[in-house]
């Protein structure tokens, strides 16, 4: 089939490529209709790695997608062709110790969509086990569907804050899991969430949604406004989403005694951690790897209207015109948001 194909770095192509497609019995065959291009498929493209995950060899990119059953395996009841899914990109090991636990985003053999080496789901069809597909309600469009995965970090994220009705909260960088970071919280029962940027198009979109209050810190002190808005105590919860190693300096300042913070980004450099000002407050540390069990609720936000995604998908390009979404994507424009691929 056609793929996008991730050759070496700086190097994509659409060519043919032998990809599996056989349908096991607990597998469903999808037509893929829409993709999302994330921040990690552009680190890919633009640096052929993260952390220990290398680019050795051509992968396909892609990973947050939405399609249409087209064949389903002889054991699956729970979907049927014409289904219309999003799915989850991470297959676990089921018996697996994390995977007992519950944890099986962090289960060490679970193979994830395009993560080296593991080809992603930017071609026309995929097969994937049908206990990661979940059919999408008619109020959810194919282009909200391919979002659901990104939701998943910012709802996995809200809920590891432990949130009470009423918060307040702040997150530090308003790139997409950002902005879905605090619509999660907002979701969850925060009052306000407070949102800090260097790039104030991106401050411009998240200002856009009520309860969400943009802080630009290139000319505002993030410190201050924080202080006056909740009389010098602090948010209740900070999630740090930006990677940013400066994100971390003061960062506990921020954060009311006992509070949370929440470490959702992932730095890549080393970051200053003032563990005294954290045990000063007893601030509660949590730290984000991906979701689990998370699809479903995601998916409910968005039909319900809890969640409008629409306002955060910037330009949606033709499959044919994947590499040039990869090179626009690749040039970070400060107004965008979430660019999609519709095959």
């Amino acid at each position: 089939m056609k793929a996008l194909v991730l050759e070496k770095i700086r190097e994509l192509s659409l060519r043919d490529i032998a990809l599996p497609q056989e349908v096991g019995p607990r597998d469903v065959k999808i037509a893929i209709h829409t993709v999302g291009i994330c921040g990690s498929d552009v680190h890919y493209y633009t640096h052929g790695r993260i952390g220990p995950f290398v680019v050795e060899e051509p992968m396909v990119l892609g990973h947050e997608a939405a399609g249409t059953v087209v064949e389903t395996g002889s054991a699956v009841t729970s979907l049927k062709p014409g289904d219309r899914v999003c799915m989850e990109p991470g297959i676990p090991n089921p018996n697996s110790r994390a995977s007992r636990l519950g944890l099986y985003n962090l289960d060490p053999e679970v193979t994830f969509w395009a993560t080296p080496p593991v080809h992603g789901c930017l071609t026309p069809h995929v097969v994937h086990p049908a206990d990661y597909a979940y059919k999408l309600p008619d109020a959810v469009s194919f282009a909200e569907g391919a979002m659901v995965e990104p939701l998943a970090v910012g709802i996995h994220a809200a809920a590891k804050a432990r949130i009470a009705p009423g918060e307040t909260a702040l997150v530090t960088g308003a790139g997409p899991i950002g902005i879905l970071t605090a619509l999660a919280a907002l979701a969850a029962g925060c009052a306000r969430v407070f949102i800090s940027d260097l790039q104030q198009a991106k401050l411009d979109i998240a200002g856009r949604y009520p309860g969400i209050t943009p802080v630009n810190i290139a000319t505002g002190n993030l410190r201050q406004t924080i202080a006056e808005a909740t009389g010098d105590w602090g948010v209740d919860v900070v999630f740090e989403a930006s990677g940013n190693a400066r994100a971390f300096e003061g960062l506990f300042d921020l954060i009311r005694p006992g509070g949370a913070a929440v470490l959702v980004g992932m730095p890549v450099s080393p970051v200053p951690f003032d563990v005294v000002a954290a045990q000063a407050r007893e601030v509660r540390i949590e730290t984000v790897f991906r979701y689990a069990h998370v699809y479903d609720r995601a998916i409910d936000l968005i039909a319900s209207g809890k969640i409008d995604l629409k306002p955060l998908i910037t330009e949606t390009f033709a499959f044919e015109d994947a590499i040039t979404a990869f090179e626009r994507a690749a040039e970070g424009r400060p107004g965008d948001v979430k660019l999609q691929i519709r095959l």
